[in-house]
């Protein structure tokens, strides 16, 4: 078929007419993979690194958030899945919002993940560690 769209193997056709919607259409396939790798590395720390049954809140404070290179892959993934998900739920309204109302509602979904993004990040920054036994 010769007039049908080409379609790529994930299943919606890559974009050809702007190059800030073909940026978008690759962030959220790598954002995917830097998931899935952030992730896998998450669970084998938490599972297979350190015992799950000495996990506590306090444990938690002392051991994990005391490490920068931890605090670093956690805001990474926060980052990363803040990104995936709110490039996710653009793709929908632009599928299924109505045109009247599609421009009000992504300026509020890109208002409402910038200021968790700023969230997450002054928290990861500012917690504090105690040095409490």
């Amino acid at each position: 078929m010769s007039g049908s769209p080409r379609y790529s193997r994930s299943g919606r056709p890559r974009p050809v007419g702007s190059r800030r919607e073909l940026a978008a259409w690759y962030a959220v396939r790598y954002s995917a993979l830097a998931l899935f790798v952030l992730a896998l590395a998450h669970f084998s720390m938490t599972h297979f690194v350190y015992d799950p049954a000495n996990q506590t809140a306090e444990w938690i404070i002392q051991m994990r958030w005391s490490s920068l290179l931890l605090r670093a892959l956690d805001w990474s993934m926060l980052m990363i899945v803040l990104l995936h998900s709110f490039l996710g739920m653009r793709t929908v309204l632009q599928d299924y919002a109505p045109s009247r109302v599609r421009s009000v509602v992504l300026a509020a979904l890109y208002l409402l993940a910038g200021l968790l993004a700023v969230l997450g990040t002054v928290v990861v920054v500012t917690l504090r560690v105690s040095a409490s036994s």
